[in-house]
C-alpha cells in the first residue's frame, strides 16, 4: 500500500486568526463552506476545534463515497486568541487511514495562507496505481472549492 497525498492552498484576504477560527467552527461555519461533495454533515461532539467529533460522507466520484468520522485535534494546543502566528487543525478519520491537516499562517497585511493536505494509505496493485494517479487531483479540486467558499465566508 502506497501513501496517497493531496494538497491545496489559497491566499485569503482575511487575517490568519479569522480564517483559523472559521475553519475550527464546526458548529456554524464548516457546514456552510463544504461543497456539494459532502453530505450527512453532523457535529457529534464539541464543535470548536480541539475535541470535536464530526461526521460526513465525501463523494469524490460518482462511485466513490467515503463515510468519515473525524476526530479534530490542534497540535500544541494553539490558542485561537492574541498574537496569532498561525495554527493547525488535524482531522483523523476513525473509519480509515485518512488524515487531513489544515494549516493557516499569516501572509502579509490582512491576508493569510490556508493549506490543506490529506494523506491516506492507498490500495495496492493496478487500483492503487489509478488511485495514486487520479485521486489527489480530484480531492485537490474539492478542497480548492471548499477554500474558495471559506474565502467568500470570511472576506464578507
Amino acid at each position: 500500500m502506497a501513501q496517497v497525498e493531496a494538497t491545496t492552498e489559497r491566499i485569503i484576504a482575511a487575517d490568519a486568526e479569522t480564517v483559523f477560527d472559521a475553519l475550527a467552527d464546526y458548529k456554524e461555519v464548516r457546514g456552510k463552506v463544504l461543497t456539494g461533495h459532502f453530505s450527512e454533515y453532523e457535529v457529534r461532539e464539541g464543535g470548536d476545534g480541539e475535541g470535536t467529533l464530526v461526521h460526513w460522507k465525501l463523494q469524490a466520484t460518482s462511485k466513490r463515497i467515503r463515510d468519515c468520522l473525524l476526530e479534530v485535534t490542534e497540535p500544541g494546543g494553539t490558542s485561537h486568541a492574541g498574537g496569532y502566528g498561525g495554527g493547525q487543525l488535524i482531522e483523523k478519520d476513525r473509519n480509515s487511514s485518512m488524515v487531513t491537516t489544515w494549516t493557516v499562517t499569516p501572509a502579509g497585511e490582512g491576508k493569510s495562507k490556508a493549506v490543506v493536505t490529506t494523506v491516506w494509505n492507498g490500495a495496492g496493485g493496478i487500483g492503487g496505481f489509478f488511485e495514486k494517479t487520479f485521486a489527489p487531483k480530484g480531492l485537490a479540486r474539492i478542497y480548492d472549492e471548499l477554500l474558495q467558499n471559506l474565502a467568500t465566508e470570511v472576506e464578507k
